[in-house]
């Protein structure tokens, strides 16, 4: 199985372990999350969708922390819902690390000027190259222009 897909469905079982616990906001943010993940596993050329994954577990990052923040009881769960706080505190803390393979398989699909992007089929305006102009013909060559 391959990193992306590790990495979604890591953070999908954790995910629903913490929604035992953690209801409304919570889920809605990384499921959505999770969902642009499925988008940049399915098109392993797509830029936007990787870019927007890896936006969205920085994001999730932030949302969860004010999230588990608080809604956390200190007292009064019982053993389920301290294993769902539990797993919502394990999957915020593999964030990061997600966060910093996701953006490794960003920069090899050609974000930030890698590879996909150093080159291009158009013509720079700083090029020093001139194109070849294809309408020109032999008579056109070392000739004046003749009038009618």
């Amino acid at each position: 199985m391959e990193l992306p897909t590790m990495i979604l469905l890591v953070h999908w079982l954790l995910t629903v372990w913490g929604c035992i616990t953690f209801s409304g906001p919570y889920p809605w943010a990384n499921f959505t999350v999770l969902a642009v993940g499925v988008w940049a596993v399915a098109q392993r050329d797509s830029i936007d969708a990787i870019s927007l994954f890896l936006g969205g577990l920085a994001a999730t990052v932030f949302l969860d922390i004010v999230h588990l923040s608080i809604f956390y009881q200190r007292t009064g769960f019982s053993d389920t819902q301290r294993f769902g706080a539990g797993m919502a505190i394990l999957s915020l803390l593999l964030k990061p690390l997600s966060c910093c393979f996701v953006y490794h398989m960003y920069r090899e699909r050609g974000g930030f000027l890698g590879p996909s992007q150093e080159r291009s089929d158009y013509q720079t305006i700083e090029s020093p190259e001139v194109p070849a102009d294809p309408f020109v013909g032999s008579e056109g060559r070392g000739h004046s222009p003749q009038g009618y």
